[in-house]
């Protein structure tokens, strides 16, 4: 037998599947990982100890934003968040190179520390912040000055409710990231950024 076949498969065959599987860890580590609770994540996510006040710090030193993707297990419109909008490659770009996400299960139980101090549970939490539907993005300002003494309703900058198409998705991410909802609603920016397109 030929050196460059092995049962019937060309060298140049082997050399993409090696190739393929060489390739495999980067290309999955960017897709969506289902956890043991039943919700989907990605790898680039943030690893948390659950300390809010902590979390958006590390976002400040780190020149990002910090957001919170509150998720439901079974939530379809979760799993289109993660296999549709996170697996454009502009948004997901974007939202690692500016955002650091924290993502927090609406019924879950996990203890957070929130930036008033309080260890509250994660539904608790939901609660505490008026968070009804899945999925749901928190976006909270730069620094956290103040953000104790507010009401917790108050502390996002901006909120993202059920599922965004993914123009408006991204949009959304600007928004926040060139902060301008220090200036005009949510609606009057998206109107513009897509009428620009």
């Amino acid at each position: 037998m030929p050196v460059s076949r092995i049962k019937g498969f060309p060298a140049t065959g082997l050399m993409f599947v090696a190739a393929l599987f060489l390739a495999l860890p980067a290309w999955a580590e960017e897709g969506p990982i289902l956890t043991e609770d039943g919700l989907y994540t990605e790898s680039w996510f943030l690893e948390s100890f659950l300390d809010l006040r902590d979390d958006l710090e590390e976002a400040t030193a780190a020149g990002k934003r910090f957001a919170i993707m509150w998720e439901l297990k079974g939530c379809p419109y979760c799993k289109e968040t993660h296999f549709v909008n996170f697996q454009d490659p502009e948004i997901r770009a974007f939202a690692k190179a500016n955002f650091l996400i924290l993502q927090l299960n609406l019924q879950g139980s996990r203890a957070v520390v929130d930036f008033d101090g309080e260890e509250i549970e994660e539904r608790k939490l939901a609660r505490k912040y008026g968070v009804r539907f899945s999925p749901t993005f928190l976006f909270f300002p730069g620094r956290a000055d103040g953000l104790a003494d507010m009401p917790a309703k108050t502390r996002a900058v901006a909120q993202m409710p059920g599922y965004f198409q993914p123009p408006h998705f991204l949009s959304m991410f600007r928004y926040v990231h060139e902060e301008a909802y220090g200036a005009e609603q949510f609606r009057s920016y998206l109107k513009r950024q897509l009428t620009a397109q």
